[in-house]
């Protein structure tokens, strides 16, 4: 029992150490894509940043149809037989054999477009150019790094590739008279990190595992997984994308498009950063799950729920009381003309960012480890199908005035009737990790901060634009303000009824000091 219980600690320190890692990874990124966007978006013009951002979503496509979720199952794998170096370098071996198959096929089919159709012709430079991504992709072994848990060095190499395509961008990139010179030099800055990323993660493979490729090998098992996911794929991209793609059809002037996005951003980027740390939990998932240690798996569940509540409750509750002045950032204007609505709909798809969060833990660390990503294809579906049919009857004749609203609502609606139906497909380990305690502790204080920032924001931002010239700047610092105060009621009111997570932190740092 004593060897269990340090096996626990160890394990549970690990665990918290590579959260950290993968938010100090993910905020990094954003930050560095939020610096570079803007710069590039001017730098190339619309015509040739609409080039390159039409050839990069063309390829794209080939690398989902390339990969067919092979590293998701390849990391599930991988975790199982990780303390098995000859099962080790035969599964590796496997999965790289397909994956290269797999990647080979893609590009031939995609060649065989690009040479039929004349307008991909046209941009055959620039398509064939960035179809380098998922032809070294193959040599990244990344789902290995990921079933390996090797979350440091993957943080390290990913934040200085990013941040030296980002130098060589600015220093190289220039804004000029004739933007299309620089299409193919942004095109091999952008394809450079994942060309190194390659050369790194082969000359390290080493270190760790010794692929083998004897044979034989047993593909069959892989099939009908794999073909349940390569559905899968291409239904998460057809959820993610229906209500953008629903309401440009809807509205042919495609300005309400430009609202809907302005009042999805925000959410985009807390979903991206509490999804991201589920690369940490998958792997110790899948290797408890097939250990069948429930007691261990069932900590895990617990302890990656209460960290998706922890940072989605409190972006809900200041993005939804701030969405008018939040959007009015986002979008550099007057809402009221070219992004009218926008604030309404960050209101209504604010939710998402728990219960999106919630369907993607449970297909990660609960279908995916128990080989039933089955239902999860199925919930998609669904969520599509109610996605499609309320945002076109809310677009059309309830909000027809503002249609981004009506597809905001139908969208979010079709994502909680999503999420119920993942939760009763998974009820035996989802239900005790979502409802306990001390989610409902977060949730509480959840609602404090959001009735107090509806109370005290006004005469906060009434103060600043009395005092400084610039509404922009007087925003800023009002929502800056308002954030601090919201972070003070809710961490303090959080340790204060000893909620895990923040009376953890406490802990640790009590014990230090000591």
């Amino acid at each position: 029992m004593d060897s269990i219980l340090v096996q626990e600690k160890k394990s549970s320190k690990n665990v918290r150490a590579n959260v950290v890692i993968n938010l100090i990874r993910t905020l990094t990124m954003t930050i560095l894509s939020f610096i570079t966007f803007p710069y590039i978006t001017r730098a190339l013009g619309d015509q040739t940043f609409g080039l390159y951002t039409w050839a990069n979503a063309f390829v794209y496509y080939f690398l989902i149809l390339a990969k067919i979720s092979i590293p998701n199952v390849a990391i599930r794998e991988v975790s199982k037989v990780k303390e098995n170096q000859e099962k080790l370098s035969a599964t590796v071996g496997t999965f790289f054999i397909l994956q290269s198959i797999t990647t080979l096929l893609s590009f031939l089919l995609m060649s065989v477009l690009v040479f039929s159709i004349p307008s991909l012709y046209n941009a055959q430079e620039i398509i064939f150019l960035l179809s380098i991504n998922f032809l070294v992709g193959v040599f990244s072994f990344e789902w290995v790094y990921i079933a390996l848990e090797k979350h440091f060095y993957i943080t390290i190499r990913s934040i200085l590739l990013l941040s030296f395509s980002a130098v060589l961008t600015f220093t190289v990139i220039r804004t000029s008279s004739y933007p299309q010179n620089y299409l193919y030099v942004y095109a091999l800055i952008a394809i450079s990190s994942t060309i190194l990323t390659a050369l790194l993660n082969c000359l390290l493979l080493p270190k760790y595992i010794k692929i083998s490729f004897k044979g034989p090998y047993n593909f069959k098992p892989l099939i009908k997984p794999l073909i349940t996911m390569l559905f899968l794929s291409f239904a998460l991209t057809l959820y993610n994308q229906t209500d953008e793609f629903i309401l440009g059809f809807i509205d042919p002037s495609k300005a309400s498009v430009g609202s809907y996005s302005v009042g999805v951003k925000g959410i985009d980027i807390i979903i991206t950063l509490i999804t991201s740390l589920y690369a940490v939990f998958m792997p110790r998932a899948s290797y408890y799950y097939e250990k069948e240690n429930k007691y261990f798996y069932n900590n895990l569940l617990r302890y990656s729920f209460n960290i998706t509540f922890f940072i989605a409750v409190p972006a809900i509750a200041t993005m939804a009381t701030l969405s008018t002045p939040i959007t009015t950032l986002i979008s550099g204007g007057d809402l009221s003309s070219t992004y009218a609505g926008a604030n309404y709909i960050l209101i209504s798809l604010s939710a998402m960012m728990l219960t999106y969060s919630i369907g993607d833990n449970i297909y990660t660390e609960i279908l995916l480890p128990a080989k039933k990503e089955k239902y999860y294809l199925y919930g998609l579906l669904f969520g599509v199908f109610i996605n499609v049919t309320l945002s076109l009857i809310f677009g059309y004749y309830l909000f027809a005035s503002n249609p981004a609203i009506g597809v905001a609502i139908g969208t979010i609606i079709a994502d909680i009737l999503m999420v119920i139906y993942l939760i009763y497909v998974s009820k035996e380990y989802s239900v005790k990790a979502i409802f306990n305690i001390n989610n409902m502790k977060i949730t509480i204080f959840g609602l404090i901060i959001a009735i107090t920032t509806i109370f005290v924001y006004p005469y906060i931002e009434k103060s600043f634009i009395s005092l400084i010239e610039g509404k922009e700047y007087a925003l800023i610092l009002s929502c800056f303000l308002m954030v601090l105060i919201d972070a003070l009621i809710y961490i303090g009111g959080l340790a204060l009824f000893k909620e895990k997570l923040v009376s953890s932190l406490f802990r640790r740092s009590k014990s230090k000091d000591e």
